[in-house]
């Protein structure tokens, strides 16, 4: 269960990144808010998987769920360079996020 709310943190995390990337700079007013409320619901799902794993491991696959979804994201819906160092830098983040998870118990 921790790693399904794990998981459900770090989509979170892309949410409220992608809110606070339209808000422009907390200028617009929904999208402020939508950055507040997932951000919150994010930080909320992440400290009740951490109750039963370990905080490196938790926290690295949430900030790597993040990272790589936002990534994806801002390729998909925003229009930013997919080139190879970019390409190869998420590859090597989800890397990590496998072994982390790989190697906790």
């Amino acid at each position: 269960m921790a790693w399904m709310l794990l998981i459900v943190a770090g989509l979170l995390e892309v949410v409220w990144a992608y809110c606070m990337k339209v808000s422009d700079g907390f200028s617009k007013l929904t999208p402020s808010i939508l950055t507040i409320v997932f951000m919150i619901a994010s930080f909320a799902l992440l400290s009740y998987a951490m109750k039963s794993l370990p905080l490196g491991t938790a926290y690295t696959v949430w900030t790597g769920i993040g990272a790589v979804g936002s990534f994806i994201l801002g390729i998909v819906v925003l229009g930013e360079p997919a080139n190879a160092m970019r390409m190869l830098a998420a590859v090597l983040i989800i890397s990590g996020l496998v072994l982390m998870k790989l190697s906790s118990s």
